[in-house]
């Protein structure tokens, strides 16, 4: 009996030890990712171009938002200039990768921007990808987060030049979905459209998507809503204008996502 007694006491301190260590361990490294995250904001090395877009972007909030932490290997899509994945390659450092995926059309539009980036290997840990939206490259079941930043709605821009290719968000979805790990999150950030707008008609009017529209794509692909930021809201905009018109360039009401695979 008192030996039965002495295992089971065991037995307890043994789970309130690892109760009171699990919190701690999450603490830490929500505390890791966190300098990670300020680190990579801070760096002298970054373009003086992406310090003065922090502020307006929010960058910070975004990230602290997605859980991103060293050693992940994520994908930015649609990265066109780099901003957000110079500050995911530092975060993630040399033992995480990033993937900077664009199309050609995208990787047309930021050529300069994007030639600047990369030059003289400085983001070592990213692999460029350019690719179409059928065949984006991104591996199976090898990634910890996505991110598409400003750019999901395109996939529904049917530009009347034919600059831009028919692309389906639901062919794109089903590979970032095989790509990530389980328990992997997609970010999303966009701007906000009216209730109802038909994306295929008013992405080329606005560069806008209806948030409702943007959670069924993703809940109809697999994924599960997991959260929302409203770091990047401004209820004063009336979601009618065009994202570039200079009454609310950098002040668009813009949607932020989690998904989970």
């Amino acid at each position: 009996m008192k030996t039965r007694m002495l295992l089971s006491a065991l037995a307890l301190g043994a789970l309130c030890v690892c109760a009171s260590l699990a919190p701690t361990s999450a603490r830490a490294d929500d505390a890791a990712a966190t300098a990670a995250i300020d680190a990579a904001l801070k760096s002298t090395e970054r373009p003086k171009k992406d310090f003065e877009e922090d502020a307006h972007r929010k960058a910070r909030d975004v990230l602290i938002f997605s859980g991103v932490k060293p050693g992940m290997r994520v994908a930015d899509m649609f990265s066109a200039g780099g901003y957000y994945t110079e500050l995911l390659s530092r975060i993630v450092g040399p033992k995480g990768k990033v993937i900077a995926y664009n199309n050609k059309e995208y990787a047309g539009f930021a050529e300069k921007d994007i030639a600047a980036r990369y030059a003289d290997n400085r983001l070592s840990n990213v692999e460029q990808v350019t690719a179409p939206v059928e065949t984006a490259g991104l591996g199976t079941n090898s990634l910890d987060a996505v991110f598409f930043i400003m750019s999901y709605h395109d996939l529904y821009w049917r530009p009347k030049d034919g600059s831009w290719p028919a692309t389906d968000p639901a062919v794109l979805l089903k590979q970032v979905h095989a790509a990530l790990k389980p328990g992997g999150v997609v970010i999303v950030e966009d701007h906000v459209d009216v209730a109802g707008a038909d994306p295929l008609v008013n992405v080329d009017k606005v560069h806008r998507i209806d948030p409702v529209r943007l959670r069924k794509d993703f809940e109809k692909a697999g994924f599960k809503f997991d959260g929302e930021s409203k770091a990047l809201a401004h209820p004063d905009d009336d979601h009618t204008k065009l994202v570039f018109d200079k009454a609310v360039r950098f002040k668009t009401d813009q949607v932020i996502y989690r998904f989970r695979r």
